[in-house]
């Protein structure tokens, strides 16, 4: 019997370019899901890992949440992540069997944050940034000329002048709500890239080392429209594609947008 989150996760077209890291993984505990839920199928592939990196992890229904404690320092406190049945959680799961030693990190930044913060204060630009990261990061590794024209905004330089040049480069989607975005692909869904040097191989794994506070603080994102990647949406083969600047923002527009009024 198919559970009613079926729905969900049936939407999934795991043949995806952006899901390719993604794919061996997930579409096994996508079809297990679509019969025993998202936590059990989860716990199970726990189970069945080999890596020791999780540690003592476990999934739990979202009720197991106390009331009144923050979601991330209940991971922290218990080692269980609280899971509801839809695909936002299905790929935050995902993302903890994939990258546990990532997500660890950033979920002990996260407890030690809110641990650290007077009660009811507003949350700090530390805080809002690893909820950006967790959330909504690719990790882009890539040619020097194709970094300088993502910094400048240069979309044509970007995907069109330089395009061959991406043969060379690897992005690799790490969000979970980026991703689950992504199910349902729309021209303007935007990543917030995070630049890895050349030798940050595994990528995710260098950055669990490496990944502070403060260097998350300063908030050194490059916002990107994943779709305009070439081979990963055929409606970017034409240049015409990115000749929309609602999505493709000029620098200068990008600025005037945030200056404030006077």
């Amino acid at each position: 019997m198919r559970l009613p989150e079926a729905i969900g996760l049936e939407a999934i077209d795991w043949s995806r370019p952006w899901l390719a890291n993604w794919r061996a993984l997930g579409e096994p505990l996508a079809a297990r899901a679509l019969h025993v839920g998202i936590v059990e199928a989860l716990n199970r592939a726990l189970d069945g890992s080999i890596s020791l990196s999780a540690g003592a992890l476990r999934f739990v229904e979202h009720t197991a949440l106390p009331a009144g404690e923050a979601y991330e320092a209940f991971i922290a406190r218990s080692a269980c992540v609280p899971s509801r049945a839809n695909l936002h959680d299905f790929f935050n799961g995902l993302a903890w069997l994939a990258h546990p030693a990532l997500k660890r990190r950033l979920n002990e930044m996260q407890a030690a944050q809110i641990a650290g913060a007077p009660s009811h204060s507003a949350r700090g630009p530390a805080r809002d940034a690893l909820t950006v990261f967790d959330e909504n990061a690719a990790l882009l590794r890539a040619p020097t000329l194709l970094l300088d024209a993502l910094r400048r905004r240069d979309w044509r330089a970007l995907f069109v002048t330089h395009r061959a040049a991406w043969a060379d480069a690897h992005l690799e989607l790490f969000g979970h709500a980026l991703i689950e975005k992504l199910v349902q692909p729309r021209k303007a869904i935007t990543a917030h890239v995070w630049v890895l040097p050349p030798n940050a191989d595994p990528m995710t794994q260098w950055l669990a080392d490496t990944l502070t506070p403060l260097h998350l603080a300063a908030k050194p994102f490059l916002p990107m429209p994943v779709l305009g990647v070439p081979g990963w949406w055929a409606p970017n083969e034409g240049p015409a594609f990115y000749s929309d600047e609602d999505v493709f923002r000029p620098a200068q527009k990008q600025t005037a947008a945030r200056r404030p009024l006077s």
